[in-house]
């Protein structure tokens, strides 16, 4: 019987997302993206030292930071069939809106949700298959240097100095 070096249901990268909170975190990523949780691994301390969730055909993997780690949130892109769904979904999970749901000049509708916990999400859909010729031509637009300035110009920690998940 031969091993698969990568196990099924996994893919070549599985991110780790260090939470201040991992089951508050595990319970939003059930209501906001349908995530189903594979694994937890409790310590006697009561934190959560490993967890895996599955969201649509990937793995994160959550756990609880040691309190003197520094907050360090994740950035993590979900395609998803419907990018203005999700997106409400999200927010009314307990997500921030950090931008709305825009098209970009690549071809992706693309919205961005902070989590309750400080992640920062992408969330977004192919809605068109553009040609590297289309892309070039298309940043030199401004409909499209618009769309592109308002989603690099949003400030994705206000408060930074605060620690969302406490």
């Amino acid at each position: 019987m031969t091993v698969k070096p990568i196990p099924d249901g996994y893919h070549t990268v599985t991110p780790w997302i260090i939470s201040r909170d991992t089951a508050r975190l595990i319970d939003y990523l059930k209501e906001a993206f349908d995530a189903e949780e594979i694994a937890r691994v409790v310590g006697e301390d009561g934190r959560i030292g490993h967890a895996e969730v599955r969201i649509g055909d990937s793995v994160v993997m959550p756990f609880d930071a040691p309190s003197d780690w520094p907050l360090t949130p994740a950035f993590l892109r979900l395609y998803v069939e419907d990018a203005d769904a999700a997106h409400r979904r999200a927010v009314a999970a307990g997500g921030t809106s950090v931008t709305e749901v825009t098209h970009l000049f690549f071809g992706d509708r693309i919205g961005r949700v902070r989590d309750p916990l400080g992640n920062l999400w992408w969330l977004q859909t192919r809605v068109e298959d553009v040609s590297p010729e289309e892309m070039e031509r298309r940043l030199g637009d401004p409909y499209w240097v618009k769309a592109m300035a308002y989603v690099q110009g949003a400030d994705f920690f206000p408060g930074a100095a605060s620690d969302p998940g406490q």
